[in-house]
């Protein structure tokens, strides 16, 4: 079991340690597992332009404000759950993105939540994707990440990996002054970056 206080930091420092964990969600319909390969961290309240959290809690952002290791989800686009581990220090707020990552069990079941996938490698690369092939529903926003019915287990061994912008991020936190993406280089994993027309710097 990991230990919760794994996610009582700095979301920029928990994200790195992501890479390379297995993130696990079982439903009715059987039970898929992603090992992730890319990340980008978000901090809370005044501290980061990039984060939803960035100007106070709102009743979409409360999770982030919530107990670290908690699942946060919103909608995108209309259509899309993306997820996220929140991670802060005490009295603070963040979360760390789940950008992409390879399925690694239950390939079948993510094969049919995903039949526009030209290929496996696609069926997780990138955070609608995932959040699709895993079967987590919006509903699932402030659900206890290393609880049933998901887990979660960290590598046993440091991972090599990379850092830059994040992705489709506008204005600042879209910049290099928040290189906050992490993924592991070569990864077939890792999602295409796509910098936002408007990031600043």
């Amino acid at each position: 079991m990991i230990d919760r206080s794994v996610f009582r930091d700095d979301p920029v420092s928990v994200a790195p340690r992501l890479l390379g964990a297995t993130l696990t969600h079982v439903t009715d319909a059987g039970t898929v597992s992603i090992r992730l390969s890319e990340v980008e961290a978000y901090r809370g309240l005044g501290r980061d332009p990039g984060s939803h959290a960035h100007r106070g809690p709102t009743p979409r952002t409360a999770t982030m404000f919530a107990a670290p290791g908690h699942l946060y989800a919103y909608f995108t686009y209309g259509m899309h759950v993306c997820l996220n581990v929140v991670a802060h220090s005490s009295g603070e707020a963040g979360a760390v993105l789940l950008r992409g990552g390879t399925v690694v069990a239950g390939l079948e079941l993510a094969r049919e939540r995903r039949p526009t996938a030209s290929t496996d490698r696609d069926l997780a690369r990138g955070p609608a994707r995932l959040g699709l092939a895993l079967g987590v529903p919006l509903e699932a926003d402030g659900a206890d990440l290393l609880s049933s019915p998901f887990s979660l287990t960290l590598p046993t061994e440091t991972v090599a990996f990379e850092s830059g912008p994040r992705t489709g991020v506008s204005g600042a936190g879209g910049g290099g002054d928040f290189p906050w993406r992490f993924w592991i280089p070569g990864d077939t994993g890792v999602s295409p970056y796509k910098r936002h027309p408007r990031a600043l710097g």
